[in-house]
């Protein structure tokens, strides 16, 4: 039985909170942050402790391993002071909105011996998964293209947006980690470009985007494209096409039911896309956290690190540097 602190009562710690309290092979021990109207509610609902700081979280001794679903800003300070504990650790993308101080938590990781995961949920939808197994079995070939296509259904609170890192770092960055993931190469150059045309206001305050597109190649000459937009009105919008050279591989949205109507006035009509992450990838967050609890519990390597944190956040600032310079960045 793996006993757990989740630290962060926000929407990524409510439901990680409620996925440890679910678990069968792990006991939720507590729930930190600072904010007592979140904390205590949802401690009370699943049975854990409430607290106000995390780093008294990590320091009990009750607890063997931390999920980190903190604001991006403070991840790096707590997920050292776990490992530096001895404690497991399950974080939150990004390592940190640098990469300076990132490459400095994975060399820390590395000399402690840590043992931390990122959480990049989608590598455990269902779907993504099935598409990634396909491509190591060969189905479709070598792969040659692939297309993510990530939109939110609406602009995150100013709060988010304020410590977030920007929409590269925070929103896009799965898509990065996605990209390696189905390519099965590093991407060794980098274009990208970004607006402000769902809120200029908004997004120029934090010096921000909210509308961007990227595109990677790897050294081998395969290539990736990503749409990223934070506002798409008819949903959370999700689409994956990997094209290979004997075939593609396609994942489409994800809707409550499969009807479709048609009717004097419609034709093909159908339900409203999932409208929000926490529904889309429900099933991701839950097969993310078993992946983490099951590899601890076994003794098995985690399925992901930091260092593919590391990787993801410096296609991301290459990225950023694309959009500065206008020019496609080598690495």
């Amino acid at each position: 039985m793996l006993r757990i602190a989740v630290l962060g009562a926000g929407r990524i710690g409510r439901i990680h909170s409620t996925n440890v309290a679910a678990h069968p092979n792990a006991k939720l021990i507590a729930i930190a942050d600072p904010v007592a109207a979140a904390v205590d509610p949802l401690a009370e609902a699943l049975g854990a402790e409430a607290m106000n700081d995390p780093i008294a979280a990590i320091d009990r001794d009750d607890v063997d391993a931390i999920v980190i679903g903190t604001p991006s800003d403070n991840h790096a300070d707590l997920l050292l002071h776990a490992v530096a504990k001895g404690k497991a650790v399950m974080c939150e993308k990004p390592i940190d909105a640098g990469m300076e101080r990132s490459q400095a938590v994975v060399d820390d990781v590395k000399a402690k011996g840590g043992k931390v995961m990122m959480a990049f949920n989608r590598r455990f939808e269902t779907s993504f998964a099935a598409i990634r197994k396909a491509i190591e079995a060969g189905e479709i070939g070598e792969v040659r293209q692939v297309i993510i296509s990530s939109r939110d259904p609406g602009l995150p609170p100013e709060d988010y947006v304020k410590s977030s890192g920007g929409i590269f770092r925070d929103m896009t960055i799965h898509d990065l980690d996605m990209a390696r993931f189905m390519l099965g190469e590093e991407p060794v150059e980098v274009s990208a470009t970004a607006s402000r045309i769902v809120d200029e206001a908004l997004t120029a305050k934090y010096d921000d985007y909210d509308t961007v597109m990227v595109t990677l190649k790897t050294a081998s000459g395969k290539q990736c494209h990503i749409n990223n937009c934070r506002e798409a009105v008819y949903g959370y919008d999700q689409r994956v096409e990997v094209f290979g050279a004997t075939g593609m591989l396609q994942h489409d949205n994800l809707r409550p039911t499969t009807v479709r109507r048609w009717t004097a006035d419609i034709t093909e009509a159908q339900e409203p896309l999932l409208n929000f992450f926490l529904q889309r990838y429900a099933q991701a967050y839950a097969s993310e956290l078993d992946a983490f609890i099951t590899a601890l519990v076994e003794g098995k390597p985690l399925p992901t690190s930091v260092e593919d944190g590391l990787k993801a956040l410096a296609l991301a600032e290459a990225a950023i540097e694309s959009v500065r310079t206008g020019q496609t960045v080598r690495l």
